[in-house]
């Protein structure tokens, strides 16, 4: 077996609880605890999956969070130790946080103090001139017992390897539903999302140890008052983030919830913040390919990212994109909505081996134009037009009741024509009035 003991700080500092902490290293192995100050892991099952020891040791180094609770970073050697059994990890870690030198033996030459059990032994211990593991080792385990308690015989013998030690592993919550106490009153927003980041870090290691991304979650903050100015208030106030594709990482969900924070009026002041994931979903892995990738992605704010940034900022309503409808009236055939409530995936394909009608123009008049005839062609700018393309007809709207929309039931003949001042517009004629009218204007 192999253990590595990782430095956490105390709950309190790190903004988190205790179990929270260790969620991110649930993504390299199942085998998580926590004990005193640190957190364990054994690998010796998982190391192969990562490409070795060394390049596990790696990757754990960079995605471990950092002991002064400021999200992940590259450790340094004071922060982490390995042996082949936990209390020896735990041990070197001790040491290495004290500033002193691994020991030449391990485990015999290991100070007594750096095994838990024998710390409030450790001054008797050195009356007696034991010092070491090993020193402690050599004594008559009978007289040891009665005079330091079997517990702490129990615990040599596990940081020794002779005994399992039983801890309790971090298992996963079903569902992400964390909360927090702010160490101050958060009276601002920026106050708030300083506790945001905590939890957001905690939702990443969440995330990634279930492989999953999340779609929309729930940020809310309990009041510290409950009554201003005659006003009574909610206890919570609560404002919901959702995001058009599964995200894992934290920069983005940390840009919508700073957008949406700056717009948001806080009641009263903060005392505890909360975080719970509303829709999440499965993240596609990436495959290893022998041949190399045929392009690289370009840096940059993917677009869905960039949409959901804007409508936090600007508003919902300020940021639309269109939908299509299923009509055949030009101007009836989309209509226009806030992005954020678009559905997923683009507009519906042709099938296959059906082709394209007649081309539309980019630009379409709304309302349509009436045109003036001469004889029985319809003119635009003085000048008849040939029509060179059609008809086309379409028949719609007559399932519409009277009145229920401005265009009601349509029946025209749509033609392609050519003017020498008009260029290349569309037309139609109005089978129930015989009127012409312009529809649109070709690039």
């Amino acid at each position: 077996m192999h253990w590595l003991a990782w430095h956490l700080p105390p709950a309190a500092d790190a903004g988190l609880p205790a179990g929270a902490q260790g969620w991110w290293a649930l993504r390299f192995t199942p085998c998580v605890a926590l004990l005193d100050e640190a957190l364990l892991l054994e690998v010796s099952g998982t190391e192969r999956l990562w490409g070795g020891r060394g390049a596990l040791r790696a990757l754990l180094r960079q995605q471990a969070p950092q002991p002064s609770g400021d999200g992940p970073g590259d450790l340094g050697d004071r922060d982490w130790a390995e042996a082949s059994t936990a209390l020896q990890a735990l041990a070197l870690l001790r040491l290495r946080r004290a500033g002193r030198p691994a020991p030449w033996r391990v485990p015999h030459d290991l100070p007594v103090a750096t095994l838990t059990a024998l710390r409030p032994h450790a001054g008797a211990l050195q009356h007696l001139g034991c010092r070491t593991w090993g020193a402690l080792r050599a004594l008559p385990r009978a007289g040891v017992a009665r005079r330091f308690g079997a517990a702490s015989l129990e615990a040599l013998d596990q940081g020794w390897g002779d005994r399992p030690l039983p801890l309790d592993w971090i298992v996963l919550p079903e569902r992400f539903d964390l909360e927090v106490e702010l160490p101050a009153r958060a009276e601002t927003a920026d106050a708030l999302l300083w506790a945001g980041q905590r939890l957001l870090d905690a939702l990443q290691g969440w995330l990634r140890a279930r492989h999953q991304g999340v779609l929309a979650l729930e940020v809310a903050w309990h009041h510290d008052l409950r009554r201003i100015d005659g006003v009574d208030l909610p206890a919570w106030q609560r404002l919901e983030l959702r995001t058009a594709q599964a995200v894992q990482g934290t920069a983005h969900l940390r840009r919508l919830l700073a957008e949406r924070l700056a717009r948001q009026r806080l009641a009263a002041p903060a005392d505890r913040l909360a975080l719970r994931s509303l829709q999440t979903a499965a993240l596609p892995q990436d495959s290893a390919s022998l041949l190399p990738p045929q392009g690289q992605a370009q840096p940059g704010e993917p677009w869905h990212q960039l949409v959901e940034r804007l409508s936090a900022r600007l508003g919902p309503q300020c940021v639309q994109v269109p939908e299509p409808v299923q009509d055949h009236r030009p101007e009836r055939m989309q209509r226009w909505q806030p992005a954020l409530q678009a559905p997923a995936g683009g507009a519906p394909a042709l099938p296959e081996g059906a082709q394209a009608g007649t081309p539309w123009p980019a630009w379409l008049v709304r309302p349509p134009r009436p045109l003036a005839l001469r004889g029985d062609r319809p003119c635009l700018h003085g000048q008849p037009l040939r029509l060179l393309a059609g008809p086309q007809r379409v028949e719609a709207g007559w399932w519409e009741a009277p009145g229920e929309a401005e265009e009601g039931l349509a029946q025209r003949d749509y033609f392609v024509a050519h003017g020498p001042e008009a260029g290349w517009v569309w037309v139609f004629r109005d089978r129930a009035t015989g009127g012409w009218f312009l529809q649109g204007v070709y690039a």
